[in-house]
């Protein structure tokens, strides 16, 4: 294959990998901020804002190495090459599936429909895989555990988030006789179980690039004591600002939901941190794979590059501002009315699902997680509280993901090699 050629595939993976990030943006960021922006925590606009730097921090700072995982876990490395004309081949079918799961997920985001970006990304490398070598590439234990997340995980978290909603927020706040009283209790407990939540995501094998070598236990007590830090702080000034100012009879739910819309801020911008350092890989994993093997002629393992991670926030943050609205809408406010409380119950109950499972070293969706919370907060408002339109609709675009994303790796593949050859 010619100089020429080569750096024209280059150039290509450079705009696949960019278009994949502006699709994540565009489609995947709205797991962060869509029940706070359907909660009227946040503005549109305020939301883009902050996901635009909390993103773009998670991306570029603790985004790890861009390594070959997507393709490794997915296809094996070893049958492919055996089966192919040259190694060259392998970095076209990167950049077939960088153009195939983005273009899928274009049309998911036209729809208004959260897909997952994770499994969009597996299906198109499975897809040239396939129609490479055929069956025997593809490891189909790894694609039998990621199946059994999509049942599992929109579950958990819609379980989670009906207990937070309906047995501690609802029952114990919104009905009691006292209920700005009884938030006072509640709001400094949710808040230090928040910060606990998000410090052990952090200290335990959470943010590699931070380089925080805690073991469990110790990662248990410093959460633990970050949280009833938290809670302390937090029970301070609520418990002065009752003492100077009395809460008439009509106001006290418009405070509580004030409270709990404060809440949804940290919440959101630290989940919309950890997409960024986490699923910005979905981009540059493959796109790394490809320039690499276009420049040396081989996959030799992990590449370490903040230029290529820099380039995926910013096509995150681009797809985001300039498209990220519509699944943003379809998160925060078609599936059920969203209040603050219903937000901080599905955002809460989302961190805890992701990170439990995350640990579990199962492979987990974030947009799966939020929609099955957000249906668990309607489910305790009532069967009749959820628009059973929208779910059926967004059921449907995740099982036709992989299957959509696959054939249109495999078809993008089979051009490109074509071309080439």
């Amino acid at each position: 294959m010619t100089a020429t050629m080569l750096h024209v595939l280059i150039g290509l993976a450079l705009a696949g990998g960019f278009y994949m990030a502006w699709t994540i943006g565009a489609n995947d960021v709205a797991n962060a901020f869509g029940t706070s922006v359907g909660s009227g925590a946040l503005t549109i606009r305020r939301a883009v804002l902050l996901a635009a730097v909390f993103e773009f921090a998670g991306a570029f700072f603790v985004g790890g190495k861009v390594s070959t995982t997507i393709a490794s876990k997915i296809i094996d490395v070893g049958v492919f090459n055996a089966h192919s004309p040259d190694a060259v081949t392998f970095g076209i079918g990167m950049l077939a599936a960088l153009l195939g799961s983005a273009i899928w997920l274009t049309v998911a985001t036209w729809m208004g429909q959260p897909v997952s970006t994770t499994h969009a990304i597996i299906g198109a490398v499975m897809g040239f895989g396939l129609v490479q070598v055929g069956g025997s590439c593809v490891q189909w234990h790894k694609m039998s555990t990621i199946v059994a997340s999509w049942i599992v995980s929109p579950i958990v978290g819609g379980i989670l988030a009906y207990m937070i909603y309906r047995w501690t927020i609802r029952r114990y706040v919104l009905q009691a006789r006292h209920p700005v009283y009884r938030a006072m209790r509640v709001m400094p407990v949710a808040m230090g179980f928040l910060a606990s939540v998000i410090a052990f995501s952090i200290v335990f094998q959470g943010l590699k690039g931070l380089r925080l070598n805690f073991t469990l236990r110790q990662a248990i007590l410093t959460a633990g004591g970050i949280g009833v830090a938290v809670a302390v702080l937090a029970w301070l000034p609520i418990r002065g600002r009752m003492k100077r100012h009395h809460v008439r009879r009509a106001e006290r739910y418009a405070v509580i939901e004030r409270w709990f819309g404060f809440m949804q801020i940290p919440t959101a911008c630290f989940m919309s941190f950890a997409h960024g350092a986490n699923d910005v890989a979905n981009a540059i994993g493959p796109l790394a794979a490809a320039i690499q093997i276009f420049r040396e002629g081989k996959l030799s393992g992990e590449i370490q590059s903040l230029g290529l991670l820099a380039f995926g926030g910013v096509g995150i943050v681009i797809g985001l501002a300039t498209y990220g609205y519509k699944v943003i809408a379809a998160i925060g406010k078609k599936i059920t009315e969203i209040t603050p409380t219903r937000g901080f119950s599905a955002e809460l109950s989302t961190a805890t699902t992701v990170i439990v499972f995350s640990k579990l070293g199962m492979p987990i969706s974030t947009t799966f997680v939020i929609v099955g919370a957000v249906m668990g907060v309607g489910f305790a408002r009532g069967f009749g509280a959820i628009d059973m339109k929208v779910i059926r609709r967004i059921f449907a675009s995740w099982v036709i993901t992989i299957p959509a994303s696959a054939v249109l790796g495999a078809g993008i593949f089979k051009l490109l090699m074509m071309l080439v050859h």
